[in-house]
């Protein structure tokens, strides 16, 4: 079982993981601490800044040949969540993403739409009132480049993910207003 997600379908069928190997971290967001305003959304009543985190990684596979980032927000009140930003196709020679880098990616990353109905990244907004609200970027290193276009769902993202992931590295953080 996935220990970050409590999802049990993130760990079907894939091939055995390097455990406590690969890292992901970001220089302004630490382990379970609130996000900043710079990553809150800047619609629908939010004031945010709406940047994509600089994110950097560490002790991928040997064997990755490409990588999947995903912001995923467990505690939506949507009945499956909220995808805030998804992105394959990252090469396998990066070791990070620079801070704003949704919507400038050159080297054949495909970002999809988020599920604000945007292209890239959308930062947090939970409904106001609400709870805090976990935000989790995972990183995958995966087997293959993936074959798909951009114009899928998230949820087919995660399928295509099936036997071809690695390792994975999570960061969390939070968010209330």
């Amino acid at each position: 079982m996935n220990p970050i997600t409590n999802n049990p379908y993130l760990n079907v069928r894939q091939p055995t993981q390097p455990k406590g190997e690969m890292v992901l971290s970001c220089a302004d967001i630490h382990p379970e601490s609130t996000l900043s305003n710079d990553y809150v959304a800047n619609i629908w009543g939010y004031t945010g800044n709406n940047i994509s985190p600089a994110l950097t990684w560490s002790h991928a596979p040997a064997n990755t040949k490409s990588f999947v980032l995903t912001m995923y927000d467990p505690d939506a009140p949507t009945g499956c969540g909220f995808w805030h930003w998804n992105v394959f196709n990252i090469p396998a020679n990066a070791t990070g993403l620079k801070q704003g880098a949704s919507g400038q990616f050159t080297d054949g990353e495909k970002e999809l739409i988020n599920d604000a109905g945007l292209l890239g990244f959308i930062g947090a907004f939970p409904p106001k009132g609400d709870k805090v609200h976990r935000y989790i970027f995972t990183l995958y290193a995966l087997s293959e480049m993936l074959e798909l276009p951009d114009t899928i769902s998230p949820a087919v993202l995660g399928f295509n993910l099936n036997g071809k992931v690695l390792a994975t590295a999570s960061l969390m953080a939070y968010y209330s207003c």
